[in-house]
C-alpha cells in the first residue's frame, strides 16, 4: 500500500511539477531514474534477504524512501526532483523481493497465489483515493505536500512491519557470488541508453544506444535466467513476459495524465482520475486468477496481453482534444484488467522455480523484469516527449508513438507467452 500511494500520487502530481519547474525535458528522466534505482535496490535486497533475512534490508529501504521524499519536497529545480525520485526508487525497490520471499517462506504452496493477490489488493485503496487526493493536495497546497504527506505513512509502515520479519532469517544453503555489481552495470547501461535517446544529435543518440546496450546486456545476462534473450521455455520466458507486460502498461499509463493535462487542459484531479480504473481493474484481474488458478498459465498470460492491446486501442483516442475523459477511464480500465490477468500467473509460475534459500534471487529476477520494462519504456517514452518539446514535432505525435510502441510490445508478449511453463 505504501508503494501504491507513493507511485500513484507522484505520477498524478508530476505534470504539475514539470509545469512549475520548467522540466518537460526531464519528465521521462524522472520516470526512468526511479525504476533504475529500483533495479539496483531489488537485486541487493533479494541477495541480502537470502543471506541475512528480510528485516535489516527492509529498514534500510524505508529510511532511503523517507530521505528521497524530503529531497523531492524541498526541490528548487527539476533536477532535485529527479534526485529525490532516485532515492525513492532505491527505497521502494526492495519491498517487492522482500514480500515475495516472505510469501514463499511463510506460507504453504496452495496458499501462495492468494497471498500474491493480497499484495495486489494493497493497490486498491491507494488507486481509488491517492490520485484524486494527490490532485486535490496539489491544487490546494502545492505539489510539495504530496511528498511530505507520504512520510508519516512510511514511518508507520516501517514500525508495523519490521517486527514480524525478524524470525525469517536467511536460509541460503550455499554462498553465491554477489550480483550487485551486475545490477549497477545494468542500471548504468540502461541509463546511458535512455539518456542518449533524448539527444537532439543523431550520432550522439546512436553512439549512446550502442554503448548502453554493450554495458547493460552482459549485466542482464548475469542477472536474468539463462536464455532470456531468446525467451527460452521456462523461467526465462516468464521473465521476458514480465518485461514486455510492464513496458506495455507504462507506455500508456504514465502518459495518459500528460495527455489529460496538455491536450485536454484538465486539472490535476482529473489527470489522476483517468488512471484510477486501470489500477483497480489490475487488482481485480489478479484476484480472479488467484481464486480461479489457470490450468494453463501460458494461455492465461496470452489472454492478458491481448486485453492490454485492446485497452491501448480504446484509450488512444485521448490524443483527440474532443475525446471524453470518462471514455478514457473506461478504455484504460480494460488494459488494467489485462495486466492483472497476466500478472498473477507470471508471479506464481516464476516463484515455482525458487528453491529454499534462493527465494530472494528468483523474486528479484521477476521484480527486475518489472524494473527493466518500466525503465526502458519510461526512457523511450520520455525521449519522445522531450523531442517534441524542443522541435516542431507535436506532443500528440510523441504520445501516439508511445501508444503504438506499447501495442507492438503487447503483440510480442502474446507470442512469447507460449513458452511459459511452471516448475513441476
Amino acid at each position: 500500500m505504501l508503494v501504491a500511494f507513493e507511485v500513484t500520487s507522484v505520477i498524478t502530481a508530476l505534470p504539475t511539477i514539470t509545469d512549475e519547474l520548467g522540466g518537460d525535458s526531464l519528465y521521462g528522466v524522472a520516470l526512468a531514474v526511479y525504476t533504475l534505482a529500483n533495479l539496483v535496490a531489488l537485486v541487493a535486497t533479494g541477495e541480502f534477504s537470502d543471506r541475512r533475512g528480510p528485516a535489516l534490508p527492509f529498514v534500510v529501504c524505508v529510511a532511503t524512501l523517507i530521505v528521497g521524499l524530503l529531497v523531492a519536497a524541498t526541490a528548487s529545480s527539476m533536477m532535485w526532483v529527479v534526485i529525490g525520485r532516485a532515492l525513492q526508487g532505491a527505497g521502494t525497490g526492495g519491498f517487492s523481493p522482500i514480500a515475495y520471499t516472505l510469501v514463499k517462506r511463510a506460507f504453504p504452496h496452495d496458499r501462495q497465489p492468494m497471498l500474491y493477490a493480497y499484495l495486489s489488493a494493497g493497490w486498491v485503496l491507494p488507486s481509488l483515493f491517492a490520485p484524486a487526493l494527490a490532485g486535490w493536495v496539489t491544487d490546494m497546497f502545492g505539489w510539495e505536500w504530496v511528498f511530505l504527506g507520504l512520510i508519516p505513512f512510511a514511518i508507520a509502515v516501517g514500525l508495523l512491519a519490521v517486527g514480524p520479519m525478524i524470525p525469517f532469517r536467511q536460509q541460503a544453503s550455499q554462498r553465491i557470488n554477489s550480483r550487485i555489481p551486475a545490477a549497477f552495470a545494468a542500471a548504468a547501461g540502461i541509463g546511458v541508453l535512455v539518456t542518449g535517446l533524448r539527444s537532439a544529435n543523431v550520432l550522439t543518440a546512436l553512439g549512446t544506444t550502442i554503448a548502453g546496450s554493450a554495458l547493460s546486456l552482459p549485466a542482464l545476462r548475469r542477472l536474468f535466467p539463462l536464455g532470456y534473450l531468446r525467451a527460452r521455455t521456462g523461467l526465462a520466458a516468464i521473465v521476458v513476459c514480465r518485461v514486455l507486460a510492464t513496458a506495455t502498461f507504462l507506455g500508456a499509463d504514465s502518459f495518459i495524465p500528460l495527455a489529460a493535462d496538455r491536450i485536454h487542459d484538465q486539472r490535476p484531479l482529473v489527470q489522476g482520475f483517468v488512471i484510477i480504473g486501470a489500477a483497480v481493474s489490475w487488482s481485480a484481474g489478479q484476484w480472479i486468477r488467484a481464486t480461479h488458478p489457470p490450468l494453463n498459465p501460458a494461455r492465461a498470460i496470452r489472454t492478458g496481453f491481448l486485453m492490454l492491446l485492446l485497452g491501448i486501442a480504446l484509450v488512444s483516442p485521448v490524443l483527440w482534444s474532443g475525446w471524453s475523459m470518462h471514455a478514457t477511464f473506461i478504455g484504460w480500465s480494460v488494459g488494467g484488467l489485462g495486466m492483472g490477468l497476466l500478472y498473477n500467473p507470471t508471479t506464481v509460475a516464476a516463484m515455482s522455480y525458487a528453491t529454499d534459500g534462493r527465494e530472494g534471487e528468483v523474486s528479484s529476477q521477476i521484480a527486475l523484469a518489472d524494473a527493466v520494462g518500466f525503465s526502458l519504456m519510461g526512457g523511450i517514452g520520455g525521449a519522445t516527449v522531450a523531442f517534441a518539446d524542443r522541435t516542431s514535432w507535436s506532443l500528440v505525435g510523441a504520445l501516439g508513438t508511445n501508444f503504438a510502441l506499447a501495442a507492438l510490445l503487447a503483440l510480442v508478449g502474446a507470442f512469447a507467452a507460449g513458452r511459459v511453463r511452471s516448475q513441476t
